[in-house]
């Protein structure tokens, strides 16, 4: 098993060699292997991916609203994050409230008819615009259930009361390092159906050893060219901020895998990614002045000495 962006670059090329050709819930088609782990060193570096250009911004602002245990995507949209719109947008088109153009399947159609792909735009804008300057349309609309942020924050209990996993097990780190059980948990069977997206990154488990705070992840489903850097560079950042909060260091993110794919529609960028050679990874600065996670705004974080080959584009399968 290799360690940090090789062994993200030699996952690729296993699941491109080896993977199985699958259908989907999106109708893209994946090559697909199950059960794989990588590990990143954090004291080597912040994890943000150099073999093709990771925006960090949009990384940060996703899981400063995961959070503030928000599900709405009005907060991302106020800070220019666009990666959860579709499945928002997918609510409204599909609703009696919306009165444009058939958008049925934008996500394919939208990448293959470069007419219905203006269409879409179109829609997407007036979408965006609503969410932003409309309340009312915003809660309705805005809205993608209870997803990773309400998990996090207010998991609903059997006796109408709310757990905030994310403190408990702040609370938890601090008071009892050596416990089995600093756990958080977006996966809510109850929940799943109120849900746009169930939970892909599952589960998370945080680990304290030689004054060092690791965590390691369970991903049931990984998008590995689009939705893994992220991911990736994410819970690194999660791990940073909480042993900040808890006087310890950054040790290690560990990343376990379920279902590992490859979108058949991204074959050629992944390629095109693998023939890049890596590059040191960046190092992460955040304003040690704030002392609790709950208290970070995207503008106490900056990443430096980033100097990763250009971004690839691909198609985001809904």
């Amino acid at each position: 098993m290799m360690n940090g962006e090789q062994g993200y670059l030699s996952l690729c090329q296993y699941i491109l060699k080896n993977g199985t050709k699958k259908t989907d819930r999106t109708n893209t088609g994946t090559y697909s292997v199950f059960g794989q782990q990588m590990r990143f060193d954090l004291q080597d570096g912040f994890p943000l991916l150099t073999t093709k250009k990771v925006p960090f911004r949009l990384i940060a602002s996703e899981l400063l609203w995961f959070i503030k245990g928000d599900t709405n995507i009005q907060y991302l949209l106020q800070h220019n994050n666009n990666i959860w719109n579709e499945w928002a947008f997918k609510q409204w088109v599909q609703s009696e409230a919306y009165e444009g153009p058939d958008m049925t399947d934008f996500g394919n159609r939208s990448q293959q008819d470069p007419e219905f792909n203006l269409l879409y735009q179109e829609q997407m804008t007036i979408f965006k615009e609503k969410i932003l300057n409309d309340n009312a349309f915003a809660k309705k609309f805005g809205d993608l259930g209870s997803v990773y942020g309400e998990q996090w924050r207010a998991w609903k209990t059997s006796q109408n009361e709310t757990i905030d996993q994310l403190k408990d097990v702040i609370d938890s780190i601090r008071n009892k390092p050596d416990s089995r059980r600093h756990i958080v948990t977006a996966w809510n069977p109850e929940d799943i159906p109120n849900m746009a997206l169930p939970p892909c990154h599952t589960l998370f488990q945080f680990y304290v050893a030689d004054g060092k705070l690791s965590c390691q992840l369970y991903q049931r489903s990984a998008d590995i060219f689009l939705g893994m850097p992220f991911n990736i560079a994410s819970y690194a950042l999660l791990t940073y901020l909480i042993a900040h909060e808890c006087g310890l260091e950054a040790g290690e993110f560990v990343h376990t895998l379920g279902d590992a794919h490859i979108y058949t529609n991204h074959v050629e960028q992944v390629k095109t990614q693998l023939g890049r050679d890596t590059r040191p990874f960046p190092t992460l600065k955040i304003n040690k002045e704030k002392a609790s996670i709950f208290d970070f705004e995207l503008s106490d974080f900056e990443i430096l000495d980033y100097d990763p080959h250009p971004s690839i584009k691909a198609p985001i399968a809904v």
